[in-house]
């Protein structure tokens, strides 16, 4: 991944972290890499920049990417800490540069704050939702959903683990061409597993797909699309071939989810993972993403699947040494509900207070079927370039319930010439850059006429004439109240 021109890379607490794990002091890490004792503890409290040639010999080291020293996991970290700090129970709002440092010299103490805060509002919310707190009823635990989602997105949207075997079976399958994947799964299953597969009764709703274990029967509802009954085909192949592998990746990811349900909602989402690498294989993926820039119509009538498969895939390519463009990918609801999140950048999705409805993909549900495309500036002055559509799911039948959604593919500035939907738009150009913020609850713009709640930090002033306590600046202009 470039790097801005002149941009200084910092080791913080990562060099420190990576030294301990391998059982090293700075006298014996300072020989590893040829440089004095001196320098090497200067690099580890942030005093001196990492220079390429040490940055490599790190890498060579310790066996790591240099991607490792990314700010993207810090400047994550900091946002969620802001949040956690911006609570009213805190009682006042912590400089944003104390934040800062403490994410980057201690992440841990960081970490330790973010969950202390998340176990006080689900103990707070456990109370409210009670009316009494005496009635011994243990407090909830945090969401399975929320959960399985921080565990995507600490990996950064990308398992390598799963990749391999997706591509190896894609290969063996040899039926990437759209129209031809679900036949070859279908057979593969039967052969393979004693699987027969056939299609629900389409008067019942139910699920998408039902395996019968006992019987050895795969039910799959009538109303996919080619697509989606190849993805599901897919899912039910990684659930019976690679079982032992998602159970090792669940194991691993145990201390992040904190209940079975948790556990079962990760199993199946390795599963999904599996599947859209199976549909999608990345060197072929990534080599038609790159070769049609990221045109999703087109990657879809290649693949053969639908355009929130295709915005997904996207955000997961990230493999050393074939990286595509690092995109976040999200999709909400009308109401603001995000029901899906993942990044491959350092953009960060507010957890707390709803998001920003400036951003663009609230307007897509405006122009129902059109991409919409934004430049969008954060309040720190990063740029982002954002795609976003509506897709909708259900609605087979006169009385069959319709969901919509926003899905909309995000990445910073600098990779959007990539893309075909950059086109004619002046992506430099300040004056085209819509400001918009994390949510009300952390942005610090005053002159947003968009704003739910006060900025943060900002003091409250009486207006004479209402007799009420109003924010700062909203009541300058009348319209607060």
């Amino acid at each position: 991944m470039a790097r801005p021109v002149g941009r200084k890379i910092f080791a913080h607490a990562k060099l420190r972290r990576l030294r301990r794990e391998h059982g090293l002091n700075q006298v014996e890490l300072a020989q590893e890499l040829g440089i004095s004792t001196s320098y090497l503890n200067q690099l580890e409290h942030s005093q001196r920049p990492l220079t390429a040639a040490v940055l490599l010999r790190i890498a060579e080291v310790f066996g790591v990417d240099p991607e490792f020293f990314s700010e993207a996991d810090e400047e994550r970290l900091a946002t969620d800490l802001r949040a956690a700090l911006a609570d009213d129970a805190c009682g006042g709002t912590v400089p944003v540069e104390d934040v800062t440092e403490v994410s980057r010299d201690h992440p841990e103490v960081a970490r330790a704050l973010i969950a202390l805060h998340r176990s006080y509002r689900e103990a707070a919310a456990r109370v409210a939702d009670l009316g009494d707190p005496a009635d011994g009823v243990a407090l909830r635990p945090a969401e399975p959903h929320d959960e399985v989602r921080d565990f995507f997105y600490a990996h950064h949207n990308h398992i390598p683990a799963l990749e391999e075997p997706a591509e190896r079976t894609a290969a063996t399958l040899a039926a990437t061409t759209a129209g031809r994947t679900a036949a070859a799964l279908v057979a593969r299953l039967g052969e393979r597993h004693g699987v027969r597969v056939l299609d629900a009764d389409h008067r019942e709703p139910g699920e998408m797909r039902r395996h019968d274990v006992a019987s050895g029967l795969l039910w799959l509802s009538p109303w996919l699309t080619d697509g989606q009954r190849a993805f599901q085909l897919a899912t039910q192949i990684a659930l019976l071939e690679h079982r032992p592998l998602l159970d090792a990746l669940v194991e691993a990811a145990a201390p992040g989810l904190t209940s079975p349900q948790a556990a079962d909602l990760a199993r199946i989402g390795l599963a999904n993972y599996f599947a859209g690498a199976l549909l999608m294989p990345y060197t072929a993926f990534h080599a038609a993403a790159e070769e049609l820039r990221y045109d999703i119509d087109l990657l879809r009538t290649r693949f053969g699947v639908g355009f929130e498969t295709i915005c997904h895939r996207l955000s997961t390519l990230q493999r050393t040494g074939r990286r595509g463009v690092p995109f976040s990918f999200l999709r909400a609801d009308r109401a603001g509900n995000i029901s899906k999140r993942q990044s491959a950048t350092d953009f960060h999705f507010s957890r707390f207070g709803g998001t920003c409805p400036l951003w663009t993909v609230y307007e897509a549900f405006s122009s129902p079927g059109r991409i919409l495309t934004q430049v969008a500036e954060m309040p720190d002055g990063k740029r982002y370039f954002w795609i976003a559509r509506t897709v909708s799911h259900g609605g087979f039948g006169h009385r069959a319930p319709r969901s919509e959604f926003a899905v909309a593919l995000g990445c910073e500035l600098r990779h959007a010439h990539r893309l075909v939907y950059a086109e004619g738009i002046t992506l430099d150009a300040r004056s085209a850059a819509t400001p918009i913020g994390v949510g009300c609850r952390l942005c610090e713009r005053t002159d947003c006429a968009q704003r739910a709640r006060p900025p943060a930090g900002a003091r409250l002033v009486v207006d004479p004439d209402r007799r009420t306590r109003v924010p700062y600046p909203v009541a300058l202009d009348g319209r607060a109240g």
